[in-house]
């Protein structure tokens, strides 16, 4: 192929810039317009997959374009698999929470760590051990609906003045 390094540069650049079907139609058509011995040299030269390329032929020969589907890809979030986690969470540390002592915030302290959470779960909500996430899951959670796990500080007046103690005089000798 008599291609020089600008229209190399230009293929590659462009075919990582294009993403999706896009980018497989840009590889079959560049292939196509290459000509016999196309395909082999696209995936030495420009590092194009092979697989890609055949699936890009097919798309713009049937012109049924293949869906991805990349948001369906990963583990599924806590709350799909147990829609009512995020209220008996609530439920429980309702109980024992507290709002902040200095009202600054709407924040709600609890004294409850997130294991504690869990292990109230499986006691109180009837989950089991293996159907619950990890504790790092319900501390996220916990975070996601404003508790923040602490120890609640009680809230004392300030003295309007310092008690004076023997040692803080100073004794002129």
């Amino acid at each position: 192929m008599g291609l020089t390094e600008t229209e190399v540069e230009l293929y590659t650049k462009t075919a990582q810039e294009l993403t999706g079907s896009a980018r497989r139609l840009f590889m079959a058509r560049t292939v196509k317009a290459l000509g016999r011995g196309g395909n082999e040299w696209a995936c030495r030269q420009l590092k194009w997959s092979t697989t890609t390329i055949k699936k890009g032929m097919r798309e713009l020969e049937t012109g049924i374009i293949c869906l991805d589907a990349c948001n369906a890809r990963g583990r599924k979030r806590a709350e799909e698999k147990l829609p009512n986690l995020l209220v008996d969470i609530s439920a429980i540390v309702d109980g024992q929470s507290q709002t902040d002592p200095s009202f600054q915030t709407t924040r709600l302290y609890t004294r409850l760590s997130a294991a504690e959470v869990r292990r109230q779960l499986i006691a109180q909500k009837g989950y089991s051990d293996d159907q619950l996430p990890c504790e790092e899951v319900i501390r996220q959670r916990l975070n996601q609906l404003d508790y923040r796990v602490r120890a609640v500080r009680k809230s004392t007046p300030q003295k309007r003045s310092p008690k004076r103690t023997p040692s803080s005089h100073k004794s002129r000798a």
